[in-house]
């Protein structure tokens, strides 16, 4: 039986493009961790896929994962199959331009792959706790190095 893990997430951005932070918060049963990082010249979305793909990338073996986003773009990119569509078109969308952040969307698609996943879609800066303390992380990061 797969452990059960919930995985928040979210990025910030000051300007876009600008400084940028992300922020995860896993947790486990009662055990909860929390990673965020950094990248000096990065984009919003950017920024919320660095933090899905980090939060997965700390997992270390495979779980069933409850994740929690409020960007819809993310959201949206994986439940509706998006992102599996640009990767098959060589990375074009349905209007044949390129793909934005296709670098990001193979690592996070690769990780789906490995993890059985569940979207959930949150409202940003709606007083979710898990969601507000990841925006928090992300928001801190842009602070400390800028």
């Amino acid at each position: 039986m797969l452990k059960e893990v919930e995985l928040f997430t979210d990025g910030a951005c000051s300007g876009n493009p600008g400084p940028g932070g992300w922020g995860v918060v896993l947790r486990y049963n009662d055990k909860v961790k929390e990673l965020s990082g950094f990248e000096k010249e990065t984009t919003n979305n950017r920024m919320e896929l660095t933090a899905v793909i980090e939060g997965l990338s700390a997992l270390k073996e495979k779980c069933c994962v409850t994740l929690c986003t409020d960007s819809k773009y993310v959201a949206d990119g994986i439940d509706k199959g998006w992102a599996r569509s640009w990767q098959q078109n060589g990375w074009k969308k349905a209007d044949k331009k390129p793909a934005l952040n296709s670098d990001l969307w193979q690592k996070l698609l690769d990780l789906l792959d490995t993890q059985e996943v569940r979207i959930v879609w949150v409202k940003g800066h709606a007083g979710h706790p898990e969601n507000e303390r990841c925006d928090l992380l992300a928001v801190e990061q842009i602070k400390s190095n800028t």
